[in-house]
């Protein structure tokens, strides 16, 4: 397939919706499939769009998405999107209101900067799963590779297997329930919420220590496993700053230089 770019750099510029998707029942109640092999990444996006916001269909199915990347970026708007098959990376980032299920494996960067919505894969997770997350779930069933959550600024990751190294890093708000073994360096300079682990923890990071659990914590727990269908809650430890970090010098070192 020959794929054009502009001066922006936009991949594919002409590029239109196939219009191949088919639609079944009426009113409210209509729901589209279509079948993603054979076609671009833009493509793909453009005729989920075209369902979305042009036809308003509230519920779409993708076949064989192919493990292509950058799948279902940028929807705003309420809606059911079922992915059949798995995502390479970056995929559901930017999304604002939808609940994806994915039912393969993702690559890295998954929900990147998710305001709202839910996004569920049923099986693994690349590293960096739910970076700068602001809102929402996520949720994986299987594992998640390094990083997960980096910088996350809301909502809640929920991992039903093991997590790679420097899980929570830089974690400023939201949550993780991680309900395997969790690699090194565990909410390594975290600034604020709650790491939940069922698992064995590796090491802790810098600022990272045990907390006691709450009555509010048992019960966000149970519901959120319950809700997703996560099976028997374990017996969770929970992780959150030790706020060794939160006071800096007031003066930059350059600043320091000409004082001094």
């Amino acid at each position: 397939m020959k794929i054009s770019y502009d001066a922006r750099g936009l991949a594919e510029p002409d590029a239109q919706a196939p219009g191949i998707a088919k639609v079944e029942g009426e009113g409210p109640q209509r729901q589209a499939v279509f079948d993603a092999a054979g076609l671009s990444t833009r493509q793909i996006n453009l005729e989920l769009r075209r369902l979305v916001y042009a036809e308003g269909i509230t519920e779409v199915t993708i076949q064989n998405p192919g493990a292509k990347h950058s799948i279902a970026v940028g929807i705003l708007t309420r809606c059911r999107i079922t992915i059949d098959g798995s995502l390479g990376y970056f995929g559901c980032g930017l999304i604002d209101g939808p609940e994806i299920h994915i039912t393969g494996r993702v690559g890295w960067s998954v929900a990147e900067n998710m305001m709202s919505g839910v996004v569920v894969i049923g099986k693994n997770a690349g590293s960096l799963a739910g970076a700068a997350l602001r809102g929402g779930d996520l949720v994986v069933r299987g594992d998640v590779g390094a990083r997960t959550g980096i910088d996350q600024k809301g909502g809640t990751i929920i991992v039903g297997g093991n997590a790679g190294t420097m899980t929570g890093f830089m974690l400023q708000r939201g949550r993780q329930i991680i309900c395997g073994n969790v690699g090194g360096s565990l909410g390594d300079s975290m600034y604020d919420g709650a790491i939940y682990v069922g698992g064995k923890v590796t090491s802790l990071g810098v600022d990272c220590v045990e907390a006691e659990l709450t009555p509010e914590d048992d019960e966000l727990l149970e519901r959120k496993l319950r809700i997703y269908g996560m099976g028997a809650q374990p017996s969770f430890r929970k992780f959150v700053c030790g706020k060794k970090l939160w006071n800096y010098d007031n003066l930059e070192p350059a600043e320091r230089k000409l004082v001094l």
